[in-house]
């Protein structure tokens, strides 16, 4: 092989690979919207989902948790508020656990919603399982611990995957509903509360 035909292939590879970053980068520029609008969309389902009596749920601030972004909401019949929402993120197994608490005024859980994660199938995704979910029900926050045995007090592990039973619970939502405790306690709107 020549230097001639070494040249050549360098350049033919340098040509696919220029127009293949091309391919990925228009594909990118064409879904990346589409897919923070589908996000939108699912969060705001969420939210409703989580205080479905509610006639308005309205954003209160941000905060974060694990370096991630998260949201606080307050949740309105008419005039009157009937609980409040935290988004939170647990360190799973393999993924951190996006998270969406609902609270009562005494910040009792009424109920949670998993947005996201990427725990092992078949183990710590039993997560996104009701009965796991329902355990939280009328929960505060000092009984938000994992145990590994049948129970009515705490949170149930899940059997093989305590990593992501203590992620959501002891991470996610006990850190979310601790935050959000306080900042509603002091006013609950200053957009710059940090949690890590």
């Amino acid at each position: 092989m020549t230097g001639k035909d070494m040249l050549k292939i360098t350049l033919n590879l340098v040509i696919v690979y220029i127009v293949g970053g091309l391919i990925l980068a228009t594909l990118y520029a064409t879904t990346s919207p589409i897919m923070f609008k589908n996000a939108v969309i699912a969060k705001n389902e969420a939210l409703k989902q989580l205080v479905p009596d509610a006639d308005r749920i309205e954003k209160l601030g941000d905060w974060t948790i694990h370096e991630k972004h998260a949201e606080y909401f307050i949740a309105k019949k008419g005039d009157a508020v009937i609980g409040y929402i935290v988004q939170s993120f647990g360190k799973g197994y393999s993924s951190y656990i996006n998270t969406l608490i609902a609270v009562d005024k005494d910040f009792k859980v009424r109920k949670i919603n998993i947005l996201s994660h990427a725990e092992t199938p078949g183990l710590g995704d039993e997560i996104d399982a009701d009965w796991f979910k329902d355990q939280f029900k009328d929960k505060d926050k000092e009984h938000m611990k994992v145990v590994r045995a049948a129970t009515k007090d705490y949170i149930q592990a899940i059997s093989g995957a305590t990593i992501s039973s203590r992620a959501v619970t002891e991470d996610a939502v006990s850190k979310g509903v601790d935050f959000l405790t306080k900042a509603i306690q002091r006013g609950g709107q200053d957009g710059t509360a940090k949690r890590d």
